[in-house]
């Protein structure tokens, strides 16, 4: 992409402050800290910004370890306007004025920070960039960082922040007067491009004449601008299956949308996490597009645990809940071309269900296999085209 927000109007509808003089959109401007992470696991939260951002339009990545690359480039071999910079003087010489936020965009396991990265934080506050952390360490609890704030005048968005709990809600059943199509973006692990998918998929769509909307299910993706989200990963296990449901019927409710795409988080098989029975549960989905990485052996993060089968998960998804798997993306970390492609065709004859790449194909593969599960919305499409 050229642009560096990308234009995502089509992705995540959401209403920026207004130019009095123009009437134009302003969108605020932000930096994202990434340091050695960019590219890579970690990086998760960095990585999908600079992919997808309407929220905010980012002028630059720090991260020494890969400074001086082009950002889109090491993520997607396709430059962009936002480069990799070694640190903060860096990135404010670039940017030639102070940007609006500092964004952490590194998602560790622990969801902690570290001492070197609370001085970098509070340094970037010092500047009067507010703050946007999607960490489980909440900043704006920390007496140093709330004074920090007040004296500087600047925010701090802690995204994973639940509400209050006497505001949250538990499964009450509503979801099932949501009549149009629920599809469920889930994965054979964490970190694997899930979110990425879901967001390709719901722009396509629209392209083709949908009204979609995407649910987000994690910080990325509300830090990206969706206006329909919950962090599940930070809400009490009691009300992760409400807070979601309430939100999708919410969505659907003042959106009126033909589909509704959701977030999927983790992987139902895997040990270390339990949100993805939370989201089966929660938005009872009409169908799921599973997400799987081929080269991958062992679970991110997880050195001893080996990833599941793709037959594996699809099995134990459509036993624990009444759903059906309607279609497979992979994931091409550490694939040639020609290994894509074979991949595609081995599952494809295997599963006898539709394959693509949500990156590396063309986008209408993706949008397929929506339309060959939903006859209905194939028509749609046809009719808007």
């Amino acid at each position: 992409m050229s642009d560096s927000t990308q234009n995502l109007t089509n992705i995540f509808p959401y209403n920026h402050t207004k130019n009095p003089e123009t009437n134009d959109a302003v969108i605020p401007t932000a930096i994202i800290y990434c340091e050695g992470q960019f590219g890579k696991i970690d990086g998760k939260t960095a990585n999908g910004l600079v992919r997808h951002s309407h929220k905010y339009r980012i002028l630059s990545v720090i991260d020494s370890k890969t400074a001086g690359l082009n950002s889109g480039e090491v993520l997607d071999e396709e430059k962009n306007n936002i480069p990799i910079l070694t640190n903060m003087e860096a990135a404010l010489t670039h940017a030639g004025t102070v940007p609006d936020y500092f964004i952490f965009g590194i998602a560790p396991s622990s969801g902690l920070l570290s001492d070197t990265e609370k001085t970098i934080i509070l340094d970037a506050m010092s500047l009067k960039m507010n703050i946007v952390n999607g960490l489980h360490e909440f900043l704006s609890e920390d007496p140093t960082f709330l004074a920090a704030s007040i004296k500087y005048n600047v925010t701090i968005l802690d995204i994973r922040k639940p509400k209050n709990k006497e505001e949250l809600q538990t499964f009450s059943g509503a979801i099932h007067n949501v009549k149009c199509p629920r599809i469920a973006i889930l994965g054979t692990d964490c970190a694997i491009g899930k979110r990425t998918t879901a967001t390709i998929l719901a722009k396509a769509l629209r392209e083709k004449g949908l009204n979609v909307i995407m649910i987000a299910t994690g910080q990325t993706g509300i830090i990206q601008g969706a206006p329909y989200g919950v962090a599940l990963d930070a809400v009490p296990s009691q009300f992760c299956a409400g807070e979601l449901e309430a939100i999708i019927v919410k969505a659907y409710e003042q959106e009126n949308p033909d589909l509704i795409i959701i977030e999927g988080q983790g992987s139902l098989s895997h040990p270390a996490f339990s949100t993805s029975s939370f989201i089966l549960r929660g938005s009872c989905p009409t169908s799921v597009i599973l997400q799987h990485a081929p080269k991958r052996v062992y679970r991110a993060d997880f050195p001893k645990a080996l990833m599941p089968s793709v037959a594996s998960e699809i099995n134990l998804i459509e036993t624990f809940a009444d759903t059906s798997v309607i279609g497979l993306t992979l994931n091409h970390e550490d694939m040639s071309s020609q290994e894509i492609q074979g991949a595609i065709d081995d599952f494809a004859t295997q599963l006898k269900i539709p394959v693509t790449d949500a990156l590396s194909q063309p986008t209408d593969h993706l949008v397929q296999i929506v339309s060959s599960a939903y006859p209905h919305l194939e028509r749609k499409m046809m009719l808007t085209s």
